[in-house]
């Protein structure tokens, strides 16, 4: 009698476990619904200058949208009560020779409770970055009409300063861009002194090292030098003969 009644025990809690699990299911896709009717509607109502419809329809999903939350969050929490509950029936003394069947079994309705917890947390998370997004096009948009519907002077006076802003803004920026231009300058002709000076320095290192190259290199100049007073002396001398010899 104590198995049947443990069977009987453990048959309930697979009834409210499957009894759960369908609500939860049906909850979900009308939670899921919902999201995507208030984006739908978010997105409708985007270029509508009224005030009055749009705010209502929000509201009334918003209401919705926590209702459902809590009432997800609930139907969640009972679930993971009855599995707990059978997850301490597959302890119990005399389900030795069950314990398989019952862990599948088990098993099968925490990884329906972890998937129906994941797809609520995933589909909220949704909808409350839609709605923070919104909420925040929504303030920019307030602003934006705010700023149109100042007076002329007050705007022509924004835009005076905003002209003004830009203009300043693409004065450093030519700034910016000459001292760039500046600095790279500096940097190449930098680059090229330092080439210039190895190149000297290697110049006077060979000098340095081979005194009798530059000793031999004087003594041909010296020499070509010679050679040309010597060549221009007897030029010279010719000419005058050729001179004296046309006008004798």
């Amino acid at each position: 009698m104590a198995g049947i009644g443990s069977s009987n025990y453990w048959e309930d809690l697979r009834k409210q476990a499957r009894q759960l699990e369908n609500e939860l299911d049906l909850k979900l896709v009308s939670f899921s619904k919902l999201c995507t009717s208030y984006s739908s509607s978010r997105d409708g109502h985007r270029g509508d200058t009224s005030d009055t419809t749009p705010l209502l329809n929000n509201s009334t999903q918003d209401r919705m949208f926590d209702t459902m939350s809590v009432e997800i969050e609930q139907l969640l929490a009972k679930l993971t009560a009855v599995n707990d509950k059978m997850a301490e029936y597959t302890n119990t003394p005399g389900t030795a020779s069950l314990n398989a069947a019952l862990m599948h079994t088990l098993q099968r309705h925490r990884d329906i409770l972890q998937d129906y917890t994941h797809e609520f947390h995933k589909t909220k998370g949704n909808f409350l970055a839609i709605r923070e997004r919104e909420d925040l096009l929504g303030s920019v948009r307030k602003d934006i009409e705010t700023y149109k519907s100042g007076s002329g002077v007050n705007n022509r006076r924004t835009e005076l300063f905003l002209k003004e802003h830009e203009h300043l803004r693409n004065s450093d920026r030519l700034m910016d861009d000459t001292i760039s231009i500046a600095m790279a300058t500096k940097e190449n002709m930098t680059s090229q002194r330092g080439i210039l000076k190895s190149i000297q320095s290697r110049v006077n290192t060979l000098a340095n090292r081979f005194p009798t190259i530059n000793n031999l290199i004087q003594r041909i100049n010296l020499r070509k030098r010679r050679d040309s007073l010597i060549l221009g002396s007897v030029i010279g001398v010719c000419t005058i003969l050729l001179l004296l010899y046309a006008f004798h």
